[in-house]
């Protein structure tokens, strides 16, 4: 197939790639001149494992090219894949004005027999107002197909999806065959359905794993009040079949998916007169934990943190990428440097990113063993395996006294740590060596007053 993905941000750099892997001829389109003219030499701006290689890949094999809008001429092909970016305005709801302007540009083509395949994020009734306005009178079908790549996996995800989504209307219902040979060579389930359902399906699905997050991160806070294990409340929900997968308490999500889709469907339900309590409490769970590395940074250090040496473990909002954007160790390092700490930080991918947004008192380390020397304390917030598989008793041999560690992601053994002489915290974990009796006490009489009553 002849395919033209517009937009290369993350998204569309993955699409052209991957599909230029499955043998497509794919022509990649973007409005930045400078972004073509690095694809155009193999050189991608973000890092997403195995991406850079693919690209490079496609454009030795010759089936995978980049143009920029201005540049671009003749046939969009069988599909023109819009893969643009949809950020959050003002009073959170979705920008559509790269969609809109992606669709206008199709339309001064005049394309005929094409399929637009709609992979941004747009809320639920897009599509249909598109098929309205931008693409009235236009020899095109229309899809919805909603993108689930999680960024750090993205090829992974769009090579051996969980499900493939269609959401077509009225005579673009022949397209899901063009959608299929799209996909051919991926062997996942398909959802046929309406196309306003599959926006909504988008926004679901985040709005649905935020929630999970926030509700583990609540419950996380419950466990350190009644000396609970949020490691063992936690497994025992993921052997639920009702409750799917583990999911590990921390500070929360971050990136640019989670927090833009939250905003966009409580924008779309004020703007339909529904309350959406819940998902407000899950946006507020999810700041108050973003809050708690410089919580338990201040109650560590009572005195104040002016003076104090912090080393910073992890940027990137999550492992995988090296993307910064809604990232909890932005926050904080902001915070750490207007109360005066001394900070050092690392990342393995995200450390090029966070030099240009971050002070420039800031320290870049190459590993986490030097980042860790001289500071009092450390905050673990992306768990790279280059971070969890340190040589923690290097660290702690490199670090002053009182070797604070406070673990945002749960991910280190809370044990081992005590053991090297760390001050360790986690999120919802009790202390390593027992219970209190102030808590077993609790415990006690809390379970003979529900025997009486």
């Amino acid at each position: 197939m002849r395919i033209t993905v517009i937009g290369m941000g993350h998204l569309g750099i993955v699409a052209a790639s991957a599909l230029a892997r499955e043998g497509h001829h794919v022509t990649g389109v973007d409005v930045d001149s400078s972004r073509i003219e690095g694809l155009k030499k193999g050189k991608v701006a973000l890092y997403e494992p195995g991406l850079a290689i693919l690209l490079k890949e496609g454009l030795s094999r010759g089936n995978l090219c980049f143009r920029g809008t201005e540049e671009f001429s003749g046939d969009l092909g069988d599909v023109a894949l819009v893969a643009t970016g949809t950020p959050s305005g003002e009073g959170g709801e979705a920008g559509l004005s790269q969609v809109i302007s992606a669709l206008h540009w199709i339309r001064n083509l005049q394309p005929r027999n094409t399929t637009i395949v709609m992979k941004s994020t747009v809320p639920p009734g897009s599509g249909l107002a598109f098929a309205q306005r931008e693409l009235k009178g236009l020899d095109v079908a229309y899809v919805s197909n909603p993108e689930f790549l999680r960024e750090g996996r993205a090829l992974q995800d769009w090579m051996h999806p969980d499900r493939i989504v269609a959401g077509v209307e009225g005579s673009s219902r022949k397209s899901v065959g063009v959608l299929k040979n799209m996909y051919a060579g991926i062997e996942a389930p398909y959802l046929i359905t309406d196309v306003t359902s599959a926006e909504m399906l988008k926004y679901a699905s985040n709005a649905f794993l935020a929630t999970r997050i926030s509700f583990v991160n609540e419950m996380a806070a419950l466990c350190e009040e009644v000396g609970a294990s949020i490691d063992a409340v936690s497994q025992g929900l993921a052997m639920d079949a009702r409750t799917g997968q583990q999911i590990h308490a921390g500070i929360g999500y971050g990136g640019s998916c989670f927090p833009k889709d939250i905003l966009a469907i409580q924008f779309l339900a004020h703007a339909k007169g529904m309350p959406m309590d819940l998902l407000h409490s899950v946006a507020a769970v999810n700041e108050r934990q973003r809050r708690l590395p410089l919580a338990r940074l201040r109650s560590r250090f009572p005195g104040g943190l002016a003076g104090v040496r912090v080393g910073v473990l992890g940027v990137a909002f999550k492992p995988g990428t090296s993307d910064i954007r809604e990232a909890a160790a932005v926050e904080l390092i902001e915070a750490l440097d207007q109360e005066g700490a001394e900070v050092t930080a690392f990342d393995p991918q995200a450390n090029c990113a966070a030099r240009e947004a971050l002070p420039a008192s800031v320290t870049f380390c190459d590993n986490p063993e030097s980042a860790a020397v001289g500071v009092q304390a450390l905050v673990l917030l992306t768990e790279w395996d280059e971070i969890v598989d340190a040589d923690w008793a290097c660290i702690a041999g490199a670090m002053q006294a009182p070797r604070f560690v406070f673990d945002g992601r749960n991910a280190l053994d809370a044990g081992s740590m005590v053991n090297l002489g760390f001050d360790y915290v986690g999120v919802g974990r009790r202390h390593p060596d027992q219970l209190s009796e102030g808590l077993i006490e609790f415990a006690h009489n809390a379970s003979t007053f529900f025997r009486a009553t």
